[in-house]
């Protein structure tokens, strides 16, 4: 490792170094996604993530989250070497918030319920401990926040809800307790243009006022230029846009499709 590399990786507190990972490896259908991949992050960055299919952004989250292993490397999340975690184990400081808006919460269960179990997310098992009376004045404050009129509604199954709404509770109830990094994986790609809308501004809120060091992968180009402080485009395993502070924010969203059409025509599309 270079001293460079080396300093980055050790102040950066979220740290991919020396990645390599092969998809159906030793098959005809072999992916060589990672060669020596390395990305850092430092705390508090909000960092949008986009590039096209198969680019290697999703497999970071995944790499990240523990959903899947890397051949060889090492990943390193606020001090810790979490290589050798299983995914339940990284969720304890790790808040995934998926694409499908039902995989973030029980549909079963009413929202207090919900919440309950979110509040006391490492603590012991049991509604009957979880749900507490002295905790309603705080999940309505906390519901307040989303501008849905949810709190309101504390009783209501969480499966009856719209998308968005619930899309929007699965990011409230994903940090309420502490995280040291949230990852958002495409999180509004299966709303509606106005569920999108409301979704990115109650996360901006989110990631601002907890201060959370956010990775977001999205499709959405808008979103990617308008949201966070630095942006990442990938593509073929590799980082070829890298924008942070007053580079990221003079980014356009013409910039971002130049380059995705740049890159279309280098492989012939």
């Amino acid at each position: 490792m270079s001293t460079q590399l080396k300093s980055e990786a050790d102040r950066a507190f979220v740290s991919l170094q020396h990645i390599h990972k092969t998809f159906l490896p030793d098959s005809v259908s072999e992916v060589v996604l990672f060669t020596d991949f390395s990305l850092t992050v430092e705390k508090g960055r909000f960092v949008s993530i986009i590039g096209s299919n198969g680019s290697g952004k999703t497999t970071i989250l995944n790499l990240i989250c523990g959903s899947i292993p890397a051949d060889s490397g090492s990943i390193g999340i606020n001090g810790r070497v979490v290589d050798k975690m299983k995914e339940y184990e990284r969720s304890r400081f790790i808040g995934r918030v998926f694409q499908d808006p039902s995989k973030g919460t029980c549909p079963q269960l009413t929202i207090l319920e919900n919440m309950a179990l979110a509040d006391n997310k490492g603590g012991g098992f049991g509604l009957e401990r979880g749900v507490s009376k002295k905790r309603l004045d705080t999940y309505r404050t906390q519901l307040e926040l989303l501008r849905l009129g949810l709190e309101d509604k504390l009783g209501l199954q969480v499966g009856s809800l719209s998308g968005g709404q619930r899309q929007a509770l699965a990011l409230l109830i994903c940090t309420m307790t502490p995280l040291d990094l949230l990852i958002l994986d495409e999180h509004t790609a299966a709303l509606d243009p106005r569920s999108s809308e409301n979704v990115m501004e109650l996360t901006e809120r989110i990631v601002r006022e907890k201060k959370l060091t956010t990775l977001m992968v999205t499709h959405n180009l808008k979103f990617a230029a308008q949201y966070g402080d630095r942006l990442i485009m990938m593509h073929r395993g590799s980082v070829v846009v890298d924008a942070a502070g007053a580079a990221k924010s003079a980014l356009h969203i013409r910039d971002l499709t130049d380059k995705f059409n740049e890159i279309s025509i280098e492989d012939g599309n």
